[in-house]
């Protein structure tokens, strides 16, 4: 056994971290004595409780197999042969693009995970931040990278 497959987890869990419930429970908290002071303010703790409820279920847990995604609602098993590919949000946000076209976000999965989930994956998704394959040099892409630098310092 090399040393890479010693260190490569058999499953990685993507969520946030539980002390965000400290958040939730501060907002309860704070917003009591607004809430007790009229009956019609009470449905207002659902806000909290759904934040709690929320750091508590959402996650993306990846293994060998695939990937398990699990919402408020439900879970959703995405086994690797049917992830295309990986859409990146412009608020770093990942969601995975579908052989059916559609596609399912990846909760708490950011772009900086993708290394790791591209580790999990077993070489079926490309790491984006590995560097490229060594290609042999060439006299012309080195003389083009000459006169670059020596512009950049004018």
């Amino acid at each position: 056994m090399t040393t890479a497959q010693q260190q490569t987890p058999s499953r990685l869990v993507f969520r946030t971290p539980a002390t965000a419930v400290l958040g939730g429970l501060l907002l309860i908290v704070t917003m009591t004595p607004f809430a007790s002071a009229s009956p019609w303010l009470l449905p207002a703790y659902l806000v909290p409780l759904g934040l709690i409820a929320a750091v508590l279920r959402l996650r993306t847990t990846a293994d060998a197999d695939g990937l398990v995604v699990r919402t408020l609602f439900r879970r959703r098993r995405l086994p690797w042969s049917d992830i295309r590919a990986l859409r990146l949000s412009e608020r770093s946000w990942v969601r995975a693009v579908l052989t059916s076209g559609t596609e399912q976000p990846l909760p708490s999965v950011r772009t900086h995970h993708l290394p790791a989930l591209a580790l999990i994956s077993g070489g079926r998704l490309d790491d984006p931040t590995a560097p490229p394959a060594s290609a042999p040099e060439t006299e012309s892409g080195t003389a083009s990278q000459a006169p670059a630098a020596a512009t950049a310092d004018d």
